[in-house]
């Protein structure tokens, strides 16, 4: 066991002795003291606090599941996928790449001034999205699954019906040379 060690309290007070004005003409007795004046009784110091060596340790958060919090320093940041796990990740963007490869042939053709059939395939892509969302599982549908299922089937579809019929029944404009 620690030894516990009192802390100092302050001194104790003791009465200054009391001087007066300097004293001109024949010496004369000094006058008496009074006698001290007793101090106040001095209060019992605190209670001694107990000697602690360091604060009590604090529980850490249980590790993070990822790889990187198991490694030991000095060690890569992440080790190498297994082909299993690579696979596993393009198969998860699949349908978006699906869908992106429909957009690109639509830029094209609208970059070619066949500005009505590109905004129409635009609306297909948007469509096949939805179709894609509907059918297909949250993991499976990769970067198409955005909210919740309902959500993103009835906006990508509606959507794709709007941009299909705006692109059908705009007539001349600008960009109309037919």
């Amino acid at each position: 066991m620690t030894s516990v060690t009192p802390r100092p309290g302050p001194p104790p007070r003791t009465p200054a002795p009391q001087q007066g004005p300097p004293q001109q003409g024949p010496q004369q007795a000094p006058p008496q003291q009074a006698p001290p004046q007793q101090a106040p009784p001095q209060q019992a110091p605190p209670a001694p606090r107990p000697v602690t060596s360091a604060p009590a340790p604090v529980p850490l958060p249980p590790p993070d599941e990822s790889p990187t919090e198991m490694l030991p320093a000095g060690r890569h940041a992440r080790p190498r996928r297994t082909r299993a796990e690579t696979l596993r990740k393009v198969r998860g963007h699949l349908a978006f790449l699906a869908v992106m490869v429909v957009v690109a042939v639509a830029f094209g053709r609208i970059g070619l001034q066949h500005w009505r059939e590109g905004t129409t395939e635009l609306g297909l892509a948007l469509l096949l999205a939805g179709v894609l969302r509907a059918s297909l599982t949250r993991t499976a549908a990769g970067l198409l699954a955005v909210r919740s299922r309902r959500v993103d089937i009835v906006t990508y579809v509606l959507f794709g019906l709007v941009m299909i019929a705006v692109s059908l029944t705009i007539t001349g404009g600008p960009l109309a040379y037919r």
